[in-house]
């Protein structure tokens, strides 16, 4: 019997969020009902809302969310009622020529649930990245769900399911920043914030963190950075003057872009070392191109990358993270700068565009 919950919806491009009532549908085969108990409010987020990664409104928004599993459908065998998981937008499909070389972390047909949660009306609803979990239950692919140590806070936990691990795996999964090495981060919000956290984790010997901010400065400390560079009144050169400095005039070994910008990321690509690793994890928008001398581009040889979900694999990486972090090695819980209810993602988007959070985490009882 499907059932009648509460969740925040996206009904046109730009207009106000919106709580209304949710009809999830009973599991069916391969899929899970979860019932959400916290998630965070992501800049993807509020790429949906303003019909940044399509138009198929309405939205059912938010993913970055742990919560217990309720109920499953036929044939699910990973994750069973009572488990408390983190909710992944990469449910592997372990059949596509990725999966089958052995590099699931870069699924080519990755799934969500097969059956639609609807408005009240019938209308059906396009869940944010294939969760939609501003919503007391949510219904999604049984691959979705990655059970991890039900000790763990939820409102931490569930940061890992996007922001927190494209950072994290950003630096250690896609750059390959290793023990010893220098790593530079421009863009120190959540997703930069969790590129220095992870570089601190591999020990990376000097961690740069670049942005314009002083506030964002001073949390990338607080996670891990062993030297800042305000870039508000620095050019091009300024920057990469900066970050040479610091790395014996250099550049750094690894330098991760977590703005998304066509200016930095030339300044990520000039501000790393010969033969060094550029990778953008920053979303940009379609408009956006970049121009580089491609002479530049083969002489300084090395990698360019582009981190897609940290190029993380949740069975993986999720129960590593929350065992370091209930070590006290990652500091996963400092991401969260506040709690709120259902009603206040409106206003959460807005802290979020002034700058004045690393996270709102959304509660539901």
């Amino acid at each position: 019997m499907s059932q009648h919950v509460n969740g925040v919806i996206a009904r046109a491009k730009g207009a106000p969020v919106e709580v209304v009532t949710i009809v999830v549908p009973d599991p069916g085969p391969g899929e899970a009902l979860v019932k959400v108990e916290a998630c965070g409010v992501c800049h993807t987020d509020l790429h949906y809302r303003e019909g940044g990664i399509n138009d198929e409104f309405p939205f059912l928004l938010g993913h970055e969310a742990a919560g217990t599993v309720e109920a499953v459908g036929e044939g699910v065998t990973d994750v069973a009622p009572g488990d408390f998981v983190i909710l992944n937008w990469r449910a592997v499909c372990g059949e596509c020529r990725a999966c089958k070389r052995g590099e699931p972390q870069y699924c080519f047909a990755t799934h969500n649930a097969t059956q639609r949660m609807t408005l009240e009306d019938g209308t059906e609803l396009s869940p944010a990245l294939g969760i939609g979990a501003f919503c007391e239950k949510t219904l999604v692919a049984a691959g979705q769900c990655t059970k991890v140590d039900s000790s763990a806070p939820a409102t931490a936990a569930g940061l890992l399911g996007c922001g927190v691990m494209a950072g994290v795996g950003a630096a250690i999964n896609t750059g390959g920043v290793k023990r010893g090495q220098s790593i530079a981060v421009i863009g120190c919000g959540g997703v930069g914030a969790a590129a220095i956290a992870g570089a601190r984790i591999v020990g990376a010997a000097k961690i740069i963190a670049i942005d314009f901010d002083d506030r964002k400065l001073g949390l990338a400390e607080e996670f891990g950075a062993t030297h800042t560079i305000n870039s508000k009144d620095l050019d091009l050169d300024g920057v990469v003057a900066a970050v040479q400095d610091l790395t014996g005039g250099f550049g750094a070994d690894v330098v991760v872009e977590a703005v998304g910008r066509p200016e930095t990321y030339q300044q990520a690509f000039y501000a790393r070392d010969l033969a060094g690793t550029v990778v953008l994890v920053g979303v940009p928008n379609p408009e956006m191109t970049l121009e580089l001398p491609l002479i530049d581009v083969f002489g300084r040889g090395g990698a360019l990358k582009s981190s897609w979900y940290g190029d993380c694999l949740p069975s993986r990486d999720f129960p590593l993270l929350i065992d370091l972090f209930q070590q006290g090695r990652f500091p996963l819980d400092k991401f969260v700068t506040e709690t709120i209810g259902i009603g206040d993602v409106e206003a959460a988007f807005d802290k979020m565009h002034r700058g004045e959070v690393l996270r709102s985490v959304v509660t539901l009882p």
